[in-house]
């Protein structure tokens, strides 16, 4: 028995020694991870609202991780799988601020099973092929005693009669396990139902006080709804009404032009392409009342674009231009206006010989950062503003039967997802079901079928919201992966 303690106080303090000599503190985790950052972050990535979701998820898993890596005594460590879309370097660019191109951007998978800041630090950088170098120099800053280091720094493999003995959990045992174990629903469920019944019932308050100021300012200023652009948590809604109320009571006087419309909280102010006035979370009350001061020439503008559209219509045999918030870059009304001028001036110029109305009934989007026209599987065109007239001509001649069947399936889907959604939420109990927006309706409707055949109690009450990955967020919503296991 003296033997196995001696060999416990040993393992102990040797572990420790271990743990310091190869630990990042967290500003040198942050430091390390700063072209990492500067890669995905979700702000990047403006003109591509699915990509950008999927950062933003991505990145509250991953802080998550990092933050649970700091506290002390966490053994719980599972693996972790992420993805991430990285914008591409330019090939020959040595300026880290200049050397991602706006050509595009890669999709990087990888799972995370360290178990300290700095292991986690090179898995992320390695995995996204990013360079490591600069890590040598934040470790070589905190670690004074190199030879130390060096000695210290061996993995020290006890033998498996040890962990017998002492009940102690073999640490690579425990990870090579969870590694065979692929996570599956069930499972998922059981580690993290507790954890979001305790967040959802902290967020119960604040959800009734974020709908309660929802309500009344929609009714005071006759607001058609009141939306956010990004999955900010309810406190940070709930401050985001407490802020546009202020101004109310301030400037009531600048408000009497928003009867009707819809307010959008987003990253910057202005009035969208869709038509809604968007409300910077950033900017201050002053730049508010600019945008409600403002809005009579909005209006007129939006007429104008109306215009635009349907003489860009008339000139594709009655095609309608549409566009889409849920699959579209949020652009202001100005920059909309701009891309429908230019692609209009470009069909003059060309005279495509479309008979009148021969297209009606069809659909299409523009987009300023595609090359090539594609079908949509709801019906639309997606027309690149750059396509050449001829291509745009062929394209849509040949995929307009396919577009009206499409179209028509469109409905029928809606139909589908909607009782879907409302039988799963009544079987479940659950209080919400929702979905992100890059899930789309194909994926829903799978999702909540396959949910149907299961029998889930720990949904009772909850929201529960269809994602491409596992996490609970901060006010206890649970999202799972539309195509789970």
């Amino acid at each position: 028995t003296f033997y196995y303690f001696t060999r416990l106080c040993l393992e102990k303090i040797l572990l420790q020694c271990i743990l310091q000599s190869r630990t990042l503190s967290a500003a040198d985790a942050i430091n390390a991870l700063r072209p990492f950052y500067f890669a995905v972050h979700p702000d990047f990535f403006g003109q591509h609202p699915k990509e950008r979701e999927v950062n933003e998820n991505s990145l509250k898993r991953l802080n998550g991780y990092l933050e649970n890596l700091q506290k002390p005594g966490f053994r719980s460590f599972k693996p972790t799988q992420l993805t991430f879309y990285v914008r591409e370097r330019e090939p020959n660019s040595s300026n880290v601020q200049e050397s991602f191109s706006a050509s595009g951007f890669r999709a990087v998978s990888f799972t995370l099973h360290t178990r300290d800041l700095l292991s986690t630090v090179l898995d992320i950088l390695n995995s996204c092929s990013l360079s490591t170098e600069h890590i040598q120099s934040l470790n070589a800053n905190s670690q004074p005693h190199k030879e130390a280091k060096s000695t210290l720094n061996r993995p020290i493999r006890w033998d498996k009669s040890y962990y017998s003995f002492t009940g102690f959990k073999d640490p690579e045992e425990e990870l090579e396990q969870a590694q065979r174990v692929e996570t599956t629903l069930i499972s998922w469920l059981d580690d993290n139902e507790a954890s979001a019944v305790k967040k959802l019932k902290k967020s119960l308050p604040l959800r009734k006080e974020l709908e309660r100021l929802k309500l009344e300012l929609s009714h005071q200023l006759q607001l058609s709804d009141i939306r956010w652009q990004r999955s900010w948590g309810i406190a940070h809604r709930c401050s985001q009404l407490h802020s546009l109320g202020r101004l109310v009571q301030q400037r009531p006087e600048v408000l009497k032009n928003v009867k009707g419309h819809t307010v959008v909280f987003t990253d910057r102010s202005g009035m969208s392409a869709a038509g809604h006035i968007m409300l910077g979370t950033m900017d201050v009350h002053h730049h508010w009342t600019k945008i409600f001061e403002r809005l009579p020439n909005y209006y007129k503008l939006q007429k104008r674009l109306l215009f635009l559209e349907d003489r860009i219509s008339q000139l594709l045999g009655g095609i309608q231009v549409i566009y889409i918030e849920e699959l579209q870059p949020l652009l202001t009304l100005e920059e909309y206006y701009e891309t429908l001028d230019s692609f209009y001036n470009k069909l003059c110029d060309s005279r495509l010989p479309f008979h009148p109305r021969s297209l009606r009934g069809l659909q299409m989007i523009l987009e300023s950062d595609r090359y090539a026209p594609s079908l949509h599987e709801f019906g639309h065109f997606t027309i690149p503003t750059v396509c050449d007239p001829a291509t745009l001509q062929w394209f849509i001649f040949a995929k307009a039967q396919e577009a009206r069947e499409n179209l028509k399936r469109k409905e029928e889907m809606m139909i589908t997802e909607k009782e879907l959604i409302n039988t799963s939420t009544e079987k479940f109990s659950l209080d919400r079901l929702y979905k992100e927006p890059s899930v789309s309706s194909a994926q829903m409707i799978d999702c909540c079928k396959r949910l149907l055949e299961e029998s889930l109690p720990y949904l009772q009450g909850m929201h529960l919201c269809i994602s491409h990955f596992y996490s609970v967020l901060q006010d206890g919503d649970l999202c799972i992966p539309w195509n789970w296991k």
